[in-house]
């Protein structure tokens, strides 16, 4: 069965229709994810390898602590029950769900070392991933701590999730006792599994497994539809598990809500993939967010196939917000390309995101009230000048203010539409000040683009852009392009100055 023609819609309208916060009880095993960004720019002479000139690092919670993590940003409320050892990176981990989590019930383990992966990034990929771990189930104080607050925290739910990562927490106990206490609640329950026998998740309302797990716990090839719904059918059969949604990366999902249902492929979104890492826990909390919001499993798996397509595009161990699922609705139903057209908070988050990738982010600005091939060929030469470029348009009261009380054209949306419909602009936002120095200032720009027609010293933040290391490019305009000669041809003025 193929996905429905009439979702996108639907979808959009029960996400907006969410009423109140959705709770959701993680527990599963949590890690401290690290990134150390920076350039190569040789090889060592001490062995064939990259030399790596670290720059910047970040530290993020990884597993559950993703899971978490994006739930909180789909506007989840989370009681999250997890395992740290009592050592440096158990104390960060603890800080950083602190500032996520609802309820956070971090059990310590004497002994224990908290899991950490680092990874190694430079010019954008991966150089390196480093595992610091020592995999072992809790001690028995440890494993009755979990139990008592595993009871607490599902008491409170409107959905489990169980995310397991092979790291010991989830031993069957746990399971049993967590798969109980969701059943006497009538709670919808996703399993993020891990290993070959799913089996031991008997109970359990829905599974998340990848393309390769799905064929390693089958024993059957999963590549095409055909094989990848019997492969769940069999599991099915066999595992007392009520739903599989197996996610199948470039191929999609495929969606098998009982072993003798016909089974829903979705189709993958058609994204530059940057980095995967992470992208399973993004499908778990969006599926399990809509589930706890009342969703049907289909819907719930459109969401979260729509999110995991949305959320590698991103770079590192990166979470899904609900404003980019509304943007991504608005581009599928043929509306504004909402996903470029950023308020002031977006657009912060998705400069730090691509400076966290290491691209130079590039600034330009301007009413751009009727786009002309002068305006296209200047944008073209900003991107040109930088990897993103961020376009700083002049709202409605500002161009009146600039231009006069018969200016705008057009009003600010649709001059931002077409804008952000252009290949070389990465991002659009608008800016009501007669300047746009503020917004400079805020983004702290790589690359400062105007045309040839000012003089440096009179480009508006670039002494600015320049005190912080950036440059000042001044792009040749084409001649015989003009806004304001445009405007007066149309009103029967020939002569109207540019």
């Amino acid at each position: 069965m193929s996905e429905p023609t009439h979702s996108i819609a639907g979808d959009r309208a029960f996400l907006e229709g969410l009423s109140r916060p959705v709770r959701v009880a993680v527990i599963g095993d949590v890690m401290l994810d690290r990134f150390s960004y920076g350039a190569v720019e040789r090889i060592s002479p001490e062995a064939p390898i990259p030399v790596l000139h670290v720059e910047r690092e970040t530290v993020m919670p990884g597993a559950a602590g993703n899971v978490a993590a994006n739930l909180r940003a789909l506007g989840a409320e989370i009681d999250l029950v997890a395992l740290i050892g009592d050592d440096g990176a158990g104390r960060d981990l603890t800080r950083l769900l602190g500032r996520i989590v609802d309820g956070l019930t971090p059990v310590v383990e004497i002994g224990r070392r908290t899991t950490v992966k680092t990874r190694f990034v430079a010019q954008g990929q991966q150089l390196l991933r480093v595992d610091d771990e020592r995999l072992a189930p809790p001690g028995a104080t440890a494993a009755e701590t979990l139990l008592r607050e595993i009871d607490a925290a599902i008491a409170a739910a409107d959905a489990l999730v169980l995310s397991d990562y092979g790291k010991g927490v989830l031993s069957p106990a746990v399971i049993e006792r967590a798969l109980a206490g969701a059943r006497s609640r009538g709670l919808p329950v996703v399993v993020d599994p891990k290993g070959r026998d799913f089996t031991r998740y008997r109970g359990a309302g829905v599974i998340t497994p990848n393309q390769k797990e799905l064929a390693e716990a089958a024993g059957m090839p999963t590549l095409e539809d055909a094989e990848s719904a019997a492969a769940a059918r069999a599991i099915l059969q066999r595992s007392g598990i009520g739903a599989i949604v197996a996610t199948r990366g470039p191929r999609g999902m495929t969606v098998l809500e009982r072993a003798d249902a016909e089974p829903v492929f979705l189709d993958a979104y058609p994204v530059e993939v940057f980095d995967v890492s992470g992208a399973g826990d993004t499908v778990v909390a969006t599926l399990a967010l809509a589930l706890g919001g009342g969703a049907d499993l289909v819907t719930a798996a459109r969401l979260a196939n729509l999110g995991g397509s949305l959320v590698v595009a991103k770079p590192g161990t990166a979470v899904l917000t609900r404003r980019d699922l509304l943007a991504a609705f608005a581009r599928l139903e043929n509306k504004a390309p909402a996903d470029k057209v950023l308020d002031a908070e977006a657009l912060d988050a998705q400069v730090r995101a691509w400076r966290q990738a290491g691209l130079r982010v590039g600034f330009t600005n301007g009413c751009f009230d009727l786009l002309h091939p002068g305006h296209v060929g200047l944008l073209s030469q900003a991107r040109s000048a930088c990897d993103r470029l961020v376009l700083g348009l002049n709202s409605d009261d500002s161009v009146r203010r600039l231009k006069g009380p018969d200016r705008p054209i057009q009003d600010e949306d649709s001059r931002a539409v077409v804008l952000a419909a252009l290949a070389a602009v990465d991002a659009v936002t608008i800016f009501s000040e007669d300047t746009p120095l503020a917004l400079i200032e805020r983004i702290r720009p790589d690359v400062l683009i105007k045309g040839a027609d000012y003089a440096k010293a009179d480009v508006v933040g670039a002494r600015e852009v320049e005190s912080w290391g950036g440059t000042v490019v001044l792009a040749p305009l084409s001649d015989g392009h003009s806004t304001t000669a445009l405007v007066g041809r149309s009103r029967g003025k020939p002569e109207a100055a540019r």
